[in-house]
Formats: C-alpha cells, sequence, structure tokens
C-alpha cells in the first residue's frame, strides 16, 4: 500500500470515527457514509467491505488513537501510578475539546450493539479488554518497583480504572461546566496516587 494510499485511508477512518461516535452504528446510513468519506459506494465497499467492516476498523483506529495517548502520558513519567494519575488529570479537559460525542466510542457501541452486530460487539468487547489490560500492566509494574501494595490485585484496580474512566466521560456529556469534571477528574486521580507506598514517594 502506498503512503499516499495509506494517508486517505487514515484520513477516511478519521471520518468515519467522527461520523460514526456522533450517530452511532444503527443510525449511520450509507449516504451518510458516502458524504462523511467523500467516497461512492463502490469505493467504498473496495477499501472496507461493507458498513460493518468499515466500523470495525474504525473502531479499531480508535481504540489505538486512545492507547497511544496514553502511552505518551504514561512515558513522561518513572512512575506507573503517577502516569495513570496524570492520565485521569487529562481526561478531566475533555469538555474543552471538540469532539463528536465525549462518551467513549467503545462504549457507546458496547450499549447500542446487539446480537445482529455479534462480530462488531466482539471487537468493541477485545479493544475494552486490551485498554483493561495495559491498566493492569501499570499496576504490575507498580508493584514490581515498590510502589504499590503486593497484596492488591492489578486486574482488580484496572477494572476500577476503566469504569472511572467510562464514568467521568460519561458524566462530561451531561450539561455540566468544565470546572465540575476537572474537580471529578482530580478527586480520580488523586486516589491513584494515594496507592503508593509512603516509602516510594519522593
Amino acid at each position: 500500500m502506498s503512503r499516499t494510499t495509506l494517508y486517505n485511508r487514515h484520513e477516511a477512518l478519521e471520518r468515519a470515527i467522527q461520523l460514526f461516535w456522533q450517530k452511532g452504528f444503527h443510525a449511520t446510513s450509507l449516504k451518510d457514509i458516502e458524504q462523511a468519506l467523500d467516497m461512492r459506494p463502490g469505493s467504498i465497499y473496495a477499501a472496507f467491505g461493507n458498513k460493518d467492516g468499515l466500523f470495525q476498523e474504525a473502531l479499531d483506529y480508535y481504540a489505538q488513537a486512545g492507547l497511544k495517548e496514553l502511552e505518551r502520558t504514561l512515558a513522561s513519567y518513572e512512575s506507573p501510578l503517577l502516569g495513570l494519575a496524570a492520565y485521569m488529570r487529562q481526561l478531566g479537559g475533555i469538555r474543552e475539546k471538540n469532539l463528536p460525542s465525549r462518551a467513549c466510542m467503545l462504549v457507546k457501541s458496547l450499549l447500542e450493539l446487539g446480537a445482529r452486530e455479534q462480530l462488531a460487539l466482539e471487537k468493541v468487547e477485545k479493544l475494552l479488554a486490551g485498554m483493561e489490560a495495559r491498566f493492569a500492566a501499570c499496576f504490575v509494574e507498580a508493584q514490581q518497583l515498590g510502589e504499590l501494595d503486593d497484596t492488591l490485585d492489578p486486574l482488580r484496580l484496572a477494572r476500577r480504572l476503566q469504569a472511572e474512566v467510562m464514568g467521568l466521560r460519561a458524566f462530561a456529556q451531561r450539561d455540566v461546566d468544565s470546572a465540575a469534571v476537572h474537580a471529578l477528574a482530580e478527586d480520580m486521580a488523586y486516589s491513584i496516587e494515594s496507592l503508593r507506598n509512603n516509602e516510594s514517594v519522593g
């Protein structure tokens, strides 16, 4: 695949994300896709197979972008816990960003999809599990560094953190001011920082 073709595909996926994220899978028509991607039906089918294929690839692209954002934040901190806390604080500014929806696209899709979209639903579950696993790896690393109590369950902590991320983003969808979202994110970040062993704080 040439660099130009790859760029065009990425651009198409970014537009598809905006569309699906705003309207959802069911409410998005082929005509919507044609207009958003500026592509004819034949070109869409040739590139992505069908609406479901485009949707699944858009989900992948969205999840990869989210993981990259997390990794960029974690890379700025030697402490995994401080990195996760910083990530939560960044999420506190979500109302200040120009997004189709402040709720996570994966969570919106999880709630929308049914048995008829089993493959897409499995894709969503897999991607959410991947983020959960990355959170868990951070907590394991924190234990290895001696900054997190070994008796704590990294997977349980990861699931709690993922639930907090989902909840924060859903809360930000409400008619609330940005300061309220920042305050909640700060509380969540502090709860992560409070897990650090006193000996590791310095």
